[in-house]
């Protein structure tokens, strides 16, 4: 009973206390790092090919296509994005986290 009753008989004490919490909880507040968003690099690798005077539906069916199968057998691989324009195509691979990029381009390469 002690404890609360030097709250009670001494409230300018109290007040002042209140006050210094309050001005440190703001300026803590204040000072914590805070991102919007966190940076997040994703393991992504681009395979571009050309067939100069194709149109898209042929870059599409006789390029795109076989290169996205083979691609697609490489492990850890957690999305494939592909555009065929007149003569070009591009085909966007995203791995897993804990992928090693540089093992997942010799596996690229190789396929």
């Amino acid at each position: 009973m002690k404890f609360f009753a030097l709250f009670i008989y001494r409230p300018v004490a109290t007040i002042l206390i209140s006050l210094a919490i309050t001005l440190c909880g703001v300026l803590g507040f204040r000072l914590l790092p805070v991102a919007p968003l966190p940076q997040v690099d994703f393991p992504v690798i681009m395979v571009s090919a050309s067939l100069p005077g194709a149109s898209p539906e042929t870059m599409a069916s006789s390029v795109a296509t076989p290169l996205e199968r083979s691609l697609g057998r490489i492990a850890g691989v957690n999305e494939m994005t592909s555009s065929s324009s007149l003569g070009s195509t591009r085909i966007i691979l995203e791995f897993n986290f804990n992928r090693d990029i540089n093992g997942a381009a010799r596996d690229v390469q190789a396929a």
